[in-house]
């Protein structure tokens, strides 16, 4: 089995290039410390461990920085302070934000795969659906009756987009993922797997057992969002439920009907978001978190991993815990408990013989 690590392997990732200093420099949008006439050209990007002189690499994390010393790469994205540490021979590319330049670079070597246009003969596409016809419809996909399906759409294999569900242009939707009674903006991407739309867990207890709640919202989610691989987004009851524009749901994530979500929104993987809960813009939550339905999460909140959130929290505020606190509480307690633990293993406990040695 090939063990090397490798970055951008050509048997899954399509390639662009080769680019010129100049180019990669413009990509990151940095400037190119010393002499800006070299004439090097880079062929891909790999870790600083790695890199050879066809290479483009990055340092973000100063915890690497003995790797930047040893580098051999033919350039290297680096913040001012740290173009000294850059070794001899490796081109120097000042950037302010090395993480971000280093997306721009890695997507200019190897930029998304284009819509292949047409429908695979396997694909099952109701004659009521509108397909426009730069869009890539995959092997065994379907698509109901009066579906939109936008412009360099690209479906994945065995996908369903359910009958009047709307694609904006240039979304991704991949493999086995299903869509109904759900609108989606310019450039979503719908990770393998994913359900959206399905009904929402809504029932009132009758006489005989439970009276299932008829689900007639929908599930909006707009432009720039991604939904994470195995994800779960049930539709609203009388409401939409709403993923707003360039948020970001990890993998295996379920959001309840009637949920909103605001811009720019990070949800981590496993996190659990009970229905008629709004959440702000700018809020990130953390893994394995839990909120129970009908709060309102201020902007830019940020909800530790595994917490469990079951009241409304202001604005800016860091929470942690189950129930949650604000972080500082929390640390606190913590620190308390583990001092209580320790004092306890050094008192002798009540009714034990006193130590050997001490009078009766």
């Amino acid at each position: 089995m090939d063990r090397t690590d490798i970055a951008g392997d050509p048997r899954f990732f399509d390639q662009a290039g080769p680019h010129s200093l100049a180019a990669v420099a413009a990509a990151a949008q940095g400037e190119i410390a010393g002499p800006a006439a070299d004439e090097r050209m880079l062929h891909g990007v790999a870790p600083l461990q790695t890199a050879g002189p066809q290479h483009a690499s990055y340092l973000d994390n100063a915890k690497y920085r003995a790797a930047l010393a040893t580098t051999t790469a033919g350039a290297v994205l680096v913040r001012a302070d740290l173009v000294g540490a850059v070794p001899p021979g490796v081109a120097a590319i000042v950037v302010a934000e090395p993480a971000s330049a280093w997306a721009r670079v890695a997507a200019l070597f190897h930029p998304p795969a284009p819509a292949v246009p047409g429908v695979h003969p396997s694909a099952v596409v109701d004659p009521a659906a509108r397909l426009d016809p730069s869009a890539e419809i995959g092997p065994l996909a379907v698509i109901g009756a009066g579906a939109e399906i936008g412009p360099r759409c690209r479906i994945g294999p065995g996908a369903v987009i359910g009958a009047g569900v709307v694609l904006g242009a240039d979304c991704r939707i991949d493999a086995h993922a299903s869509l109904s009674h759900a609108l989606l903006g310019d450039r979503v991407v719908v990770y393998p797997g994913a359900r959206i739309g399905q009904e929402g867990f809504g029932f009132v207890p009758g006489g005989t057992g439970f009276i299932s709640v008829p689900q007639l919202g929908r599930v909006v989610i707009e432009h720039d969002a991604e939904i994470g691989a195995n994800s779960t987004i049930d539709r609203g009851t009388l409401r939409d439920t709403v993923i707003g524009a360039g948020s970001r749901l990890d993998n295996l994530v379920q959001v309840g009907h009637n949920v909103r979500i605001g811009r720019l929104c990070v949800v981590v993987a496993q996190v659990g978001i009970s229905g008629s809960t709004i959440v702000e813009d700018h809020v990130m939550i953390g893994g394995q978190a839990g909120l129970t339905g009908h709060l309102r999460i201020g902007r830019g909140a940020r909800i530790a991993a595994q917490s469990g959130v079951m009241s409304d929290l202001d604005p800016g505020v860091e929470v942690g815990g189950a129930p949650a606190r604000p972080l500082r509480a929390l640390f606190r307690e913590i620190a308390l408990l583990r001092r209580l633990a320790r004092e306890g293993r050094t008192r002798p406990a009540p009714g034990s013989p006193p130590p050997r040695g001490e009078a009766e």
